[in-house]
């Protein structure tokens, strides 16, 4: 479950900008403030199953934007190249063939 949160949050984080302003309150309430369905429902006057709903479709769309644009998974690639790349620097001597390979992948990811 904590690893799911963690997803959205990043999906939320990158693709925010393409939700609508309720999508945006329900998304950020429930898993950026923690808020439960019951109080989120009654922030806003409606039914938890409407919340409920609200949100399940929200991170559905949120899974799409990112199975098309893969920001996340570039993120990650990133960081990921980015921490071999420090570890590699760190090494005597410096095996700059391998450092070079890995600044090359991270130049091909944007």
């Amino acid at each position: 479950m904590l690893e799911k949160t963690m997803r959205i949050n990043y999906l939320y984080d990158f693709y925010q900008s393409l939700l609508t302003e309720k999508q945006k309150s329900y998304m950020s309430l429930y898993y950026l403030d923690d808020y439960s369905l019951g109080e989120i429902a009654e922030e806003f006057d409606v039914s938890r199953q409407a919340v409920y709903d609200n949100i399940k479709r929200t991170e559905a769309m949120l899974e799409e934007y990112e199975a098309k644009l893969l920001l996340f998974q570039k993120f990650q690639e990133r960081n990921n190249l980015i921490a071999e790349i420090k570890e590699l620097i760190t090494r005597e001597p410096i095996p700059k063939d391998t450092v070079l390979g890995a600044v090359k992948k991270l130049e091909k990811l944007d």
